[in-house]
């Protein structure tokens, strides 16, 4: 079957036209310094369809999102480009000694799909777990694995992932500095009420995005969205009281009327 639709000419012709969006970009590998070729998107190629309400980017044609982890083929260093060449020399010799030894190189084509998108970010993880990252880069990880497994309408891996990077959103919000992925406090603190809501938090959710509408020192655009997911959650447990005859299952819409989108891909 697999190899029906590898054959499929319309399969054929957007891989074809992804190539062409595509560029090899020189990395040299902070651990081993070795020198190899990380696929990148042309800027002009983005193309986008749809924003989520936890900042999820949708696109057509080609997806940044799995172009977003580097791998070093020859020692199996990985981590979120933006991580990538920010290590240490203590981070550096943990990798060496921990993840080079057990490390098989790999092939990897020269389009990528979601299934090795899920796997490079997982690698990135192991990484960040091996050299004890701060819970930040782990929390950015893990939320980006969520999207892939939304993209893949696998609830149950998702809603996990979510969970993760809520834990680590929660313990970066108060033992590290900001800004926070990129995120000012308010931004960061609508993040993790959002991802409350997703996660079936939502009694707890409303206290974050609350922090968010009365303050006086968060843009207005941010606070809009905290107001909306708010209102959202107060019909869902509203609707959630009623008698279960004809009670609506849970609200997942997402929020459209607002711009404040942090791209976690650049």
């Amino acid at each position: 079957m697999s190899r029906e639709i590898s054959l499929n000419p319309e399969s054929l012709k957007s891989k074809d036209k992804q190539k062409s969006m595509l560029y090899d970009r020189k990395i040299t590998c902070p651990v081993c310094e070795n020198s190899f070729n990380a696929r990148a998107i042309k800027k002009s190629s983005y193309r986008i369809t749809k924003r989520d309400s936890d900042f999820f980017i949708r696109y057509s044609i080609i997806n940044p999102y799995f172009y977003d982890v580097w791998v070093c083929d020859n020692c199996g260093y990985a981590a979120i480009k933006n991580d990538f060449l920010h290590l240490n020399e203590h981070d550096a010799d943990t990798i060496r000694n921990k993840i080079s030894p057990k490390w098989h190189r790999k092939n990897y084509p020269e389009v990528y799909d979601i299934e090795l998108a899920i796997q490079r970010y997982k690698l990135s993880l192991l990484n960040y777990y091996v050299i004890d990252a701060k819970a930040s880069k782990k929390a950015i990880n893990f939320l980006k694995i969520a999207w892939m497994y939304r993209l893949k309408n696998d609830n149950e891996n998702e809603i996990r992932s979510l969970n993760q990077a809520l834990d680590n959103f929660s313990t970066a919000y108060y033992n590290e500095s900001l800004p926070i992925c990129g995120m000012d406090r308010y931004t960061t603190t609508y993040l993790i009420g959002e991802l409350m809501r997703r996660t079936g938090k939502e009694e707890e959710s409303l206290r974050w995005f609350s922090q968010v509408v009365t303050s006086t020192a968060a843009s207005s655009r941010i606070k809009n969205m905290a107001r909306d997911q708010k209102d959202l959650v107060k019909d869902f447990l509203k609707n959630k009281s009623l008698p279960s005859e004809g009670q609506p299952k849970k609200i997942l819409k997402e929020n459209k009327a607002h711009g404040l989108f942090v791209k976690f891909h650049k």
